[in-house]
C-alpha cells in the first residue's frame, strides 16, 4: 500500500507543475515500498539519490517561473524548498555514512507530511499568480 495517495486537492491548476508534483508523490511512494520491503542499503540509496535530484529540479522550474513573472512571495517560498533541501541531504548524508541503518518511517512520514502540507499550502498560493502571468 503506497504512503500517500495524489488526489484533487493536491492539484495547484498547472498540469505541468501537477505532473512533477504527481512524479514527487510517485518517488516518494517507491522509496517507502522499498523501505517496507526491506531492500538494501544500495537500493534504497539509489532511490533517495533520485528522490533528491528530481526535487531539485522540480524547485528550480518553480522558482524559474517565480523570477519569470516576479511572484511576490518567492524568497519566503524558496526558504522553504532550501530548508526542506538541507533536510534531507543531512538525511541522505546520515544514511550513506552508514549513522542509520534503514530510512525510518518517521523519515517517510516526514517527507509526505512536508509533501503535502507545502503542495496544498505554498504552491497553492502561488497558482493564482502564474495563471494571472499566462501560465497554466
Amino acid at each position: 500500500m503506497p504512503l500517500m495517495m495524489w488526489n484533487d486537492k493536491m492539484s495547484v491548476g498547472i498540469p505541468r507543475i501537477d505532473e512533477e508534483h504527481k512524479k514527487l508523490v510517485a518517488m516518494l511512494n517507491e522509496l517507502y515500498d522499498s523501505v517496507q520491503a526491506g531492500h538494501g542499503k544500495e537500493a534504497l540509496g539509489k532511490i533517495l539519490d533520485g528522490l533528491i535530484a528530481y526535487t531539485a529540479g522540480h524547485f528550480k522550474h518553480e522558482e524559474k517561473l517565480f523570477a519569470e513573472t516576479g511572484y511576490p512571495d518567492a524568497p519566503a517560498h524558496k526558504k522553504e524548498h532550501d530548508d526542506l533541501t538541507k533536510q534531507v541531504l543531512d538525511v541522505q548524508q546520515k544514511y550513506k555514512a552508514g549513522v542509520t541503518g534503514t530510512l525510518s518511517l518517521e523519515v517517510m512520514n516526514f517527507l509526505k507530511n512536508w509533501l503535502v502540507n507545502h503542495i496544498q499550502g505554498s504552491d497553492k498560493k502561488y497558482a493564482p499568480h502564474l495563471n494571472s502571468k499566462g501560465i497554466h
